[in-house]
């Protein structure tokens, strides 16, 4: 039987939002005949929610989360509230993604870090894991997460770039490690190291599409059936078969985003 993958973060709604979802069926299609078993479409905006939630509501292997991202403006901050109702859905199987980006917002911080707190109230509140970005906040991200007992509410660090130090603090913390195609750039040699050392406990794949391409398709639009190429370049990372990877990364899958049902891929939509 030919490995089945699942992508852990994705943004179907934005990969071609000119389309109005009209390109999700040939999307879905493609990832099928990947061997891509499910995949977690991650919420940026309480805006763009309502369609994304509509766009994949068909399809019984897409879930959701829901979330503002922490470069999102908004008019309006999410209340811890409105976060927990929103997530009381079956197809919403994580909070997020949320997190600290110092990268593209600069100055004043707090208002980044208290939208940070507000998912992590939710996350425990509701028992959903937590989806988390971090660039260029590696240090403060890390410190929150442990002055809000994250631990607490668990999740992932998702399309890690940091450090091994980092890595290390949020596993520690009971977190995921999810690695997108940015681990195949010939550029990333520090990461590749990180890639090898992940506890296999806590190892997670993603896209992150349609951003972040992987070689051999880096410079096209990311989509789900890339995810392959993922788990193919940190097999041979670790020396290991692409089957064991995809088979340890989709246990850790249904591990962490534990309201996600294994769907039967006999029947699946696309």
């Amino acid at each position: 039987m030919a490995s089945m993958f699942i992508d852990s973060h994705c943004h179907l709604d934005l990969i071609d939002p000119d389309q109005n979802g009209e390109n999700l069926p040939e999307l879905l299609n493609s990832a099928r005949d990947n061997h891509v078993d499910a995949m977690l479409c991650v919420s940026v905006s309480l805006q763009r929610f309502p369609a994304m939630l509509s766009l994949i509501e068909p399809y019984a292997h897409v879930y959701a989360s829901v979330g503002v991202h922490p470069t999102q403006e908004c008019e309006k901050e999410p209340e811890i509230a409105e976060l927990v109702a929103l997530a009381d859905n079956p197809k919403i199987v994580a909070i997020g993604e949320t997190g600290l980006d110092y990268f593209h917002c600069k100055g004043d911080m707090e208002w980044q870090h208290e939208r940070f707190r507000r998912h992590i109230e939710a996350s425990k509140v509701t028992g959903k894991p937590l989806i988390i970005h971090t660039r260029e906040a590696k240090a403060e991200t890390i410190k929150l997460m442990q002055d809000e007992n994250a631990q607490d509410a668990g999740g992932v660090m998702h399309c890690f770039v940091e450090d091994w130090e980092t890595a290390k603090a949020a596993m520690d913390m009971g977190f995921y490690i999810s690695f997108s195609g940015i681990v195949t750039f010939k550029s990333a040699k520090d990461l590749k190291e990180i890639a090898k050392k992940v506890s296999l406990d806590r190892l997670l794949i993603e896209t992150d599409s349609p951003y972040l391409a992987p070689v051999p398709k880096r410079g096209k639009t990311n989509q789900p059936a890339y995810v392959k190429h993922v788990a193919e370049y940190i097999a041979q990372l670790r020396e290991m078969s692409t089957e064991e990877i995809a088979r340890i990364s989709t246990d850790n899958f249904y591990t962490l985003f534990s309201t996600a049902k294994r769907p039967d891929t006999t029947t699946q939509e696309a």
